[in-house]
């Protein structure tokens, strides 16, 4: 079965598409919706796999720690910070433990940006803040 390639009004012939499920399925990406609607985000939520690896994945031999918490304290803060919030992109900051050290933890930077998913509506990308 031939289809018909996607032509874009500008562009012309769309030769490859990479796409918000492509990079779902492959792991770029990786969907906290269900986790994110707990914490009162209304809109579909994946973290890149760079932000997964460096504050949800616990680190070996990190201590009182685990990743559902970790997972919670990024998406809950992004709420809050989503309240305050003007645009469609915004900066904002959490202390993430990544080590057994004591005193205050270090405090990091996430970007997250809401704009159109495959569908065209409304999904948020949590990266981090040199990556788009």
């Amino acid at each position: 079965m031939d289809e018909k390639p996607f032509v874009h009004p500008i562009f012309g012939v769309v030769i490859h598409a990479y796409t918000r499920a492509d990079a779902l399925a492959d792991g770029t990406l990786i969907d906290v919706t269900a986790t994110a609607h707990e914490a009162g985000l209304r809109h579909p939520v994946a973290l890149t796999a760079a932000v997964w690896e460096q504050y949800v994945r616990v680190p070996d031999g990190v201590t009182c720690q685990d990743e559902p918490g970790r997972l919670w304290d990024v998406l809950w803060m992004l709420r809050c910070a989503a309240a305050r919030a003007n645009g469609s992109t915004l900066l904002y900051q959490l202390h993430i433990r990544n080590d057994n050290r004591e005193g205050t933890l270090p405090l990091v930077t996430l970007k997250a940006v809401c704009g159109p998913g495959d569908d065209g509506k409304p999904v948020v990308t949590i990266m981090l803040p040199d990556e788009d």
